[in-house]
């Protein structure tokens, strides 16, 4: 037994020794700096020069402060200071930057849907005139053109309202009604005939509740596309403010103490907990902290818009309707023909007189009669037109 053992006593007298010596190199091994040297020269944190080659008792140390000796001096302190304000801001730029992303490509894909949806709509709207109504075709034209021009600006957040909008739209189109489809026998549009019946147009109302209801529905309509339009830039204005906050003296030495204070002992490997880093981060971050139940309900009012817009107030629904609107209020005013014609015709003398001396007559009515002129403009020009009569001013056909 004693030969079979022999050979496995040396082995194992032979493994105590192998470990004595290694364990005794390194136990010998001359302390050195190399890694945290390395890992400066790495994250290019500051000149090479600054990083001892053996540890030091430097008794200057503000953040790093130990008894053992260390391979940190308070030059690399303020080095890594630097550097962690220069890492926290570049994190902070790139998680920045994602989301940035994704907003504008929400807001690119928003304005490339609403503007092709104004686009075939604005299309589908002429095409009502070029089939139902060519005598006015051509016409009708610029008009609605303008209509979705100022649609497209209320929802990119121009200060204009949808209400404008329509209601300057009908004012262009009355005296295309009027005297294309109520008295066809009109050659000549003049531009004082053509902003008389746009004048009348706003008392007469020869569209009805047509062009009352047509507002109502976008205004609901476009209302949540301009909020949701508006609410996506705020968010990437949000961001923006994030990302150039200051880090503080305090938050810098507390990131340095965190993750570069253990260099100093040559543990360049170790990383800190999940914990400790939260809680740094968030003393780093209370200066926009105050934004997160802000940013909460910035996302709850994104999803409100978005159902909003998805729901009753659908965009899409809402601009293909204006054509059948359109309709509407045209075939209303034709039905009327008649009536409003007589109306018409009432202010027929007013539209005859040059556009300056018209105003100075409006000027001075306005002075002595304000009682009517304030409550209606129509009555206002009525009563101006019989004294106008009276005086042989005019000459009514």
């Amino acid at each position: 037994m004693a030969g079979h053992g022999g050979p496995g006593v040396r082995c194992g007298r032979l493994l105590v020794l192998v470990l004595a010596a290694l364990c005794g190199g390194a136990a010998d091994k001359a302390p050195s700096c190399h890694e945290v040297r390395t890992e400066f020269q790495i994250r290019q944190i500051g000149p090479l020069k600054l990083v001892p080659d053996v540890p030091t008792a430097d008794s200057d140390l503000q953040i790093c402060q130990q008894r053992a000796p260390t391979c940190c001096t308070k030059k690399m302190e303020e080095s890594y200071q630097t550097a962690v304000r220069r890492e926290r801001t570049q994190s902070i730029q790139a998680l920045n930057f994602e989301l940035k992303y994704m907003i504008v490509g929400h807001v690119t894909a928003f304005q490339e849907a609403f503007e092709s949806l104004l686009r075939f709509a604005e299309n589908h709207t002429t095409s009502l005139f070029e089939t139902a109504y060519r005598a006015m075709a051509k016409e009708a034209v610029e008009p609605v053109k303008e209509l979705f021009t100022d649609l497209s600006l209320y929802i990119l957040g121009a200060e204009t309202t949808v209400e404008s909008a329509v209601l300057r739209f009908f004012d262009s189109l009355f005296p295309l009604v009027y005297s294309r489809l109520i008295n066809p026998g009109i050659t000549d549009l003049s531009e004082d005939y053509t902003e008389c019946l746009r004048l009348t147009r706003q008392d007469i109302n020869p569209f009805g509740h047509y062009s009352k209801d047509m507002v109502t529905e976008l205004s609901k309509s476009l209302w949540a596309s301009r909020m949701l339009s508006q609410a996506l830039n705020m968010g990437t204005e949000v961001i923006n403010t994030t990302e150039h906050a200051a880090l503080t003296k305090e938050c810098s030495k507390a990131l340095v103490k965190m993750q570069y204070c253990p260099h100093c002992q040559g543990l360049t490997l170790i990383r800190p907990c999940v914990g400790y880093c939260l809680n740094v981060m968030r003393g780093c971050l209370a200066s926009v902290s105050e934004l997160d139940r802000q940013w909460r309900e910035y996302i709850s009012t994104l999803e409100y818009l978005t159902n909003e817009m998805s729901g009753s107030h659908d965009l899409e629904l809402a601009l293909l309707r204006i054509r059948n609107s359109v309709n509407e209020a045209i075939l209303h005013a034709q039905l009327n023909g008649p009536q409003l014609s007589a109306t018409v015709k009432t202010w027929k003398g007013v539209e005859r007189m040059p556009r300056k001396v018209m105003n100075l007559w409006i000027q001075d009515f306005y002075i002595l009669r304000p009682d009517i002129c304030i409550l209606s403009k129509k009555k206002c020009l009525d009563e101006m037109g019989k004294i106008m009569k009276r005086a042989s001013l005019i000459i009514v056909g």
